[in-house]
C-alpha cells in the first residue's frame, strides 16, 4: 500500500515543524526517515498516523484520505511510537490480546496472533512476565509485537531499536527487512548503519523541510563533488607531512587515520582533485606513498553537511 505526502505543513504557533514537504513510498519499500532533533520526522509521522491533522497539505496511504476516512488509514497502519507507551501493569500476552481486539483481529485469530508475534518477536521466555518487570530492550520487543499483530499493509516505526543490544538489533533489522518485503515501511532512526542496512532509500529532513531524497548509493554519488582520498605516506615525520598535506591548495580537510600508522584520509574542495598535488609533494620531501585510493562519501559526513547549517 503506497503512501503518498503531498505538500503538508504543521505549525506550532509561529513555528513551522514541517514546511510543506511531499514525498511518496511506495509498496515493499522501506524508507529511512532521517534528520537532527527537532528536524520535523515525529510531527510528519504522527499527520500519517492520523494522530494529528496538517494546517495544510495532505496524506494518502492507499486510495484513503487522513482528512476523509482517518479510520480506515488508522486500520491499514502499524505505529511504533518513540517513546513506546505501555500498560506496565499488564503480562506480556494479555497486553497483546488487547491490542489484537483493539485493532480489530478476529477472535478466532487472536490466540494465533499472539503465537506468532512471541516467536517473531523473541519474547518467548518473557510472555508470562509484567511488561514493568521487562528491560528496556523486551519493553521495545512489545512495542513492535503490537504495532504489527493485526498484520497492518504500512508501519510507521519510530527508533525501533531503541535500547536493543546488538544481536537484538541485528534480529530486529532482519525483521524489518522481511517485513519490508510485502509492506510500505518508514523507518526513523539517528543510527545511519541501521539506514544502510535495513532500508531501501533515505529521506533526510532539516528544519521541516526535505534535503535530500534518494537510495543510499544514489546519495553518496550526488555528493561526489569532494574527492575524498584514503592515502599511505612513509619515510615521513607524521606531523610534517600531516601539515604538508593541509597546505595543498587543493585540500580542505586532512584527517590522520586512527590506528592505522601512516594513513590519512584527505578531502578535497568541491571540484578539485588532490592527486597530483599530493603525488608532487611526496617527489618534492622524498616521501613514499605506498597507496591513493579514492573513497565514496560516509552517509554521516552527508548528514552532516546537509543538516548543520
Amino acid at each position: 500500500m503506497d503512501i503518498t505526502v503531498e505538500g503538508i505543513t504543521k505549525k506550532y504557533g509561529h513555528q513551522k515543524a514541517v514546511d510543506g514537504i511531499s514525498f511518496h513510498v511506495k509498496t515493499g519499500e522501506v524508507l529511512g526517515f532521517l534528520g537532527p532533533n527537532g528536524a520535523g520526522k515525529t510531527t510528519t509521522m504522527k499527520i500519517i498516523t492520523c494522530m494529528m491533522a496538517p494546517n495544510k497539505g495532505g496524506v494518502r496511504v492507499g486510495d484513503h484520505s487522513i482528512a476523509d476516512e482517518p479510520m480506515e488509514v488508522k486500520s491499514q497502519i502499524g505505529y511504533l511510537p518513540e517513546n513506546n507507551p505501555l500498560y506496565l501493569d499488564m503480562p506480556v500476552i494479555d497486553y497483546l490480546a488487547y491490542t489484537a481486539a483493539l485493532q480489530g483481529v478476529a477472535k478466532h485469530r487472536i490466540k494465533s496472533r499472539i503465537g506468532e508475534m512471541i516467536r517473531t518477536c523473541g519474547l518467548t521466555a518473557e510472555k508470562h512476565k509484567r511488561i514493568g518487570e521487562l528491560s528496556k530492550g523486551y519493553r521495545q520487543r512489545v512495542g513492535l509485537a503490537q504495532a504489527i499483530i493485526h498484520d497492518p499493509r504500512v508501519l510507521i516505526l519510530d527508533e525501533p531499536t531503541s535500547g536493543l543490544d546488538p544481536n537484538q538489533i541485528m534480529e530486529i533489522r532482519r525483521l524489518i527487512k522481511e517485513l519490508g518485503k510485502e509492506k510500505t515501511v518508514i523507518l526513523s532512526t539517528h543510527i545511519l548503519p541501521e539506514v544502510e542496512a535495513t532500508c531501501d532509500r533515505i529521506l533526510i529532513i532539516n528544519k521541516g523541510k526535505i534535503v535530500a531524497d534518494g537510495t543510499p548509493e544514489t546519495l553518496r554519488k550526488q555528493a561526489t563533488g569532494r574527492e575524498l582520498l584514503r592515502i599511505r605516506i612513509e619515510d615521513g615525520d607524521r606531523d610534517r607531512v600531516f601539515s604538508t598535506l593541509q597546505e595543498l591548495e587543493s585540500v580542505a580537510l586532512v584527517d590522520p587515520m586512527p590506528g592505522m600508522q601512516n594513513y590519512f584520509e584527505v578531502q578535497s574542495h568541491p571540484e578539485h582533485s588532490s592527486r597530483r598535488a599530493i603525488f608532487e609533494a611526496c617527489v618534492r620531501h622524498h616521501w613514499v606513498l605506498t597507496e591513493m585510493t579514492p573513497m565514496e562519501t560516509k552517509l554521516e559526513d552527508l548528514f552532516r553537511d546537509l543538516t548543520v547549517k
